[in-house]
């Protein structure tokens, strides 16, 4: 009866670990991992972006995955901006629009 309970447990571990995900891995907390199938449909009509001085950054982003960000399973992003103006005026200022972004920098 031991012999059967042990034997019932090993081949439960076993079979959990053959179907078990495969983990991407890496020491780069910037980097994106994605499992799955990912789909981005983005459009940008009129978009803008000014940066005016030193250290500033002005930007319009649709549709984007960024570090730092780890997805598992089915990812659909559809995002859209009309009309969209970033503006960046004086030292080490940041202006962006953002439709249908996922994660930091």
């Amino acid at each position: 009866m031991r012999a059967q309970i042990a034997f019932i447990a090993l081949a439960t571990v076993l079979s959990t670990a053959a179907f078990a995900q495969k983990t991407q891995s890496t020491t780069n907390p910037n980097a994106v991992q994605i499992q799955g199938n990912t789909n981005i449909t983005a459009e940008q009509k009129d978009v803008t972006a000014v940066a005016v001085g030193k250290d500033n950054t002005a930007k319009n982003t649709a549709g984007a995955i960024k570090g730092g960000t780890q997805i598992q399973g089915n990812t659909n992003i559809k995002a859209k901006q009309t009309g969209a103006t970033a503006v960046a005026v004086g030292k080490g200022n940041t202006a962006a629009n953002e439709a249908g972004v996922i994660g930091g920098k």
